[in-house]
């Protein structure tokens, strides 16, 4: 039931609705960045509009770091900076381009990029070129779904002349791992409909 005009649309509502796996999730997240050394453990991080903001709210808490929001410039109030414009791995009227308040995160932090999903790279490099404008560093560009095929983690690495090339991108799962027996649309649905329309009484 892709709500895009593409084959397969990678969501993560299931995984926030299930409070066990969510949790260990970041349990699992949290614990890879504390066992760094503590000069390398990120001081931030910065979560992708929107699904990026779910994930990285809680990992921020158990990391004890601020949590920043890297959200459409249109979006956001402030003084901001704000990356080149950017496509997705479907089609929209316009590119987007992304902001972070200019006061959000400073020169020489350790930040930690944070998506639900590394598709094509642009949503990610809108982060990285964020981070490079502020001075600070990318610690690493995590995700919980990594789609190879789309050549995202190359992209980021070729970037700016690969300015990027020796950051770790980490995903959870590998799309080679999600099928359609386990995670497609169920095979008994006969609704005219995915959509239930609510109606005022």
């Amino acid at each position: 039931f892709s709500p895009k005009d593409v084959p397969r649309f990678y969501d993560i509502s299931s995984l926030c609705e299930n409070a066990h796996l969510f949790q260990k999730v970041i349990d699992v997240m949290a614990a890879r960045y504390l066992s760094m050394p503590k000069e390398r453990q990120p001081t931030h991080v910065l979560g992708f509009d929107a699904r990026g903001f779910l994930l990285g709210t809680p990992l921020a808490l158990a990391l004890k770091v601020p949590f920043v929001m890297m959200r459409k410039a249109a979006k956001t109030p402030g003084l901001l900076y704000e990356s080149s414009p950017y496509h997705k791995e479907y089609a929209e009227a316009k590119p987007d381009t992304m902001a972070i308040r200019q006061d959000a995160i400073h020169k020489g932090a350790r930040v930690l990029l944070l998506d639900d999903l590394i598709a094509t790279g642009g949503t990610a490099i809108s982060g990285f070129e964020l981070i490079a404008e502020v001075g600070a560093e990318v610690v690493e560009f995590a995700a919980i779904i990594g789609i190879p095929f789309l050549n995202g983690v190359a992209k980021i690495h070729e970037y700016m002349d690969g300015r990027f090339k020796d950051v770790d991108v980490f995903t959870l799962v590998h799309d080679d791992s999600i099928t359609d027996a386990t995670c497609g649309d169920p095979k008994d649905f006969t609704g005219a409909s995915r959509i239930v329309q609510c109606t005022r009484k």
